[in-house]
C-alpha cells in the first residue's frame, strides 16, 4: 500500500509539476503578443497582480526541484530521460519565476541589498525578458512533456 501511495504521490507532483510551466508558458506568451498588439496590454494588466505571486511560487518550486535533481544524480544512470526531463522543467520554472517574480523579490528581498546585487539582479531580468517568449513556448512544451510522461511512466491511464 505505502508504494502505491508513494507512486500516485510522485506521479500527481509530477502532473502539478506539469501543469505549472504550462501555466507560466501561457503567461509568458502574452507578453510576446503585447509587443506585436498593444491592446493585449489591458490583458496583462489584469493579470499582472497575481504574476508576482505565481512567479514567486514556481521559481521557489523550481529551486526546489533543481536541488533535488542534484540528489537524484543517481536517476541519470536508470532514468536518463526522467531525470532531464525533470530538470528541464525545473530549470525553466525558476528562469520564468524570476521573471514574473521579480517585482516582489526587488521590493522583498532586494530593498535592502547592495546596489551591485540590485544592478546584477536587474541585468538578469532584462536578459531573461528578452528571451520570455522563448522560455514561454518551452514551458509549454516541456509542461505537456511533463504531464505526458507522468501519466505514462505511472500508468494512470494503463496505456
Amino acid at each position: 500500500m505505502t508504494v502505491s501511495i508513494n507512486i500516485l504521490g510522485g506521479a500527481l507532483m509530477g502532473i502539478i509539476g506539469g501543469i505549472v510551466l504550462v501555466v507560466l508558458g501561457a503567461l509568458a506568451l502574452p507578453s510576446l503578443i503585447a509587443a506585436k498588439a498593444p491592446n493585449a496590454k489591458d490583458l496583462l494588466d489584469k493579470i499582472a497582480p497575481y504574476q508576482g505571486w505565481i512567479g514567486v511560487i514556481a521559481g521557489a518550486w523550481g529551486v526546489w526541484g533543481v536541488i533535488n535533481s542534484v540528489f537524484t544524480l543517481s536517476w541519470l544512470g536508470t532514468w536518463p530521460l526522467w531525470w532531464a526531463t525533470n530538470l528541464a522543467g525545473n530549470v525553466l520554472s525558476v528562469l520564468l519565476g524570476f521573471i514574473f517574480g521579480y517585482s516582489l523579490i526587488s521590493h522583498y528581498a532586494l530593498s535592502n541589498a547592495p546596489e551591485d546585487v540590485k544592478a546584477k539582479a536587474e541585468e538578469a531580468r532584462k536578459m531573461l525578458v528578452g528571451m520570455q517568449g522563448t522560455l514561454g513556448i518551452l514551458g509549454l512544451i516541456v509542461g505537456i512533456w511533463v504531464i505526458l510522461y507522468n501519466v505514462l511512466l505511472y500508468g494512470i491511464l494503463n496505456i
